[in-house]
């Protein structure tokens, strides 16, 4: 996603979803009876909807918008996490200290009816930690103190770009994740990769593997619905169901899991309205769609990139105005898109 800066043998049980828990490798194929639901669970603050899949969208850590409530969220991705500069030190955006006051604000505004934050590290732009660490435990204490910052136990990892292909940064994330996974019970991790519609690249799937190595608690698995290429010109609701079909496939291979607990281990993530390649855009049918694809599979969450850009552009024409940062370049109320994937 854009940033605000322009089955393996002897695997058990290491797929820990909190929303149906994880099956043996003896009983991969059959379905696991949920457990009841931890409180750090991504769907544990939905509201009083019968779905559980709950509605979380990826809001600017650093500047609120008018458009973060709609569809009443019941957790907040925040973005980005990124190293500052080349060094093993936090920091939102790359532009505000991780303990920056007006953005212990922003969090605490999040949080009032209720919703948690789910903190969001990487993205498109900038460094991820994992990049500029030189050990694990070093990495674990950096991601530590975002979250800590955050008062949050979700942690995400938007790993796209140079950082996907990188396969050493993706073994020492996935080291220190494990390290913090040991201090911090109660952390729920989850993954937000690229996808296309035959599903997740090897990189993807190398960096899953590379989780599930390393014991890594895994409670998510995201993946972007978005920016497939210029031959893709279809329907952008039908893409995002054919991607999760074919990686919700990758997820029972990769994790040795049931069909049903892979379901509920997804999250998809749409970039509504106008896409960064020419020739996509989603819609708001589209989201109708998707969410409507996501309560039949009982996936865990879905969201959109982004809320601030969640409302027509001011002049109509995304031309003039920019349809990849500040509006989504369709007609469209304020808050359309949230109030259609929260259903």
């Amino acid at each position: 996603m854009r940033s605000f800066l322009k089955p393996m043998a002897g695997v058990t049980c290491l797929f820990a979803l909190a929303t149906a828990g994880c099956s043996s490798e003896s009983d991969s194929t059959s379905d696991a009876e949920p457990p009841k639901q931890s409180s750090t669970s991504p769907s544990a603050s939905s509201s009083a909807s019968s779905s559980v899949t709950s509605y979380a969208p990826y809001v600017s850590a650093t500047e609120a918008s008018g458009n973060d409530s709609a569809g009443s969220p019941s957790v907040y991705n925040l973005a980005f996490v990124i190293a500052d500069g080349s060094a093993c030190t936090p920091s939102w955006n790359g532009t505000s200290a991780i303990g920056d006051a007006s953005v212990t604000s922003r969090i605490s505004a999040l949080k009032e009816d209720g919703a948690q934050v789910r903190v969001s590290f990487g993205g498109a732009s900038g460094k991820e930690l994992a990049e500029t660490c030189s050990t694990a435990a070093k990495l674990a204490a950096a991601y530590g103190k975002a979250l800590d910052a955050a008062g949050s136990s979700l942690a995400d990892f938007d790993i796209e770009g140079d950082a996907l292909t990188d396969s050493d940064s993706v073994e020492l994330r996935s080291e220190a994740i494990a390290l913090l996974q040991e201090e911090r019970s109660d952390l729920a991790v989850s993954f937000t990769l690229p996808v296309m519609p035959s599903g997740l690249d090897d990189e993807s799937v190398a960096l899953l593997e590379s989780a599930n190595d390393k014991s890594v608690q895994v409670s998510t698995v995201n993946i972007m619905t978005m920016n497939y290429g210029e031959s893709y010109d279809g329907d952008m609701g039908d893409y995002a169901i054919t991607s999760a079909k074919a990686a919700q496939a990758q997820l029972r291979d990769v994790f040795g899991t049931s069909d049903s607990t892979a379901w509920r281990a997804m999250a998809l993530t749409s970039m509504i309205g106008t896409n960064d390649v020419d020739g996509e855009t989603f819609t708001l049918s589209d989201a109708g769609q998707v969410r409507e694809f996501a309560e039949s599979k009982e996936v865990a969450w879905v969201s959109m990139w982004s809320t601030f850009r969640d409302q027509e552009c001011d002049s109509g024409n995304s031309d003039e105005d920019d349809a990849l940062t500040n509006c989504s370049g369709v007609s469209q109320s304020a808050g359309a898109f949230g109030e259609a994937l929260a259903g």
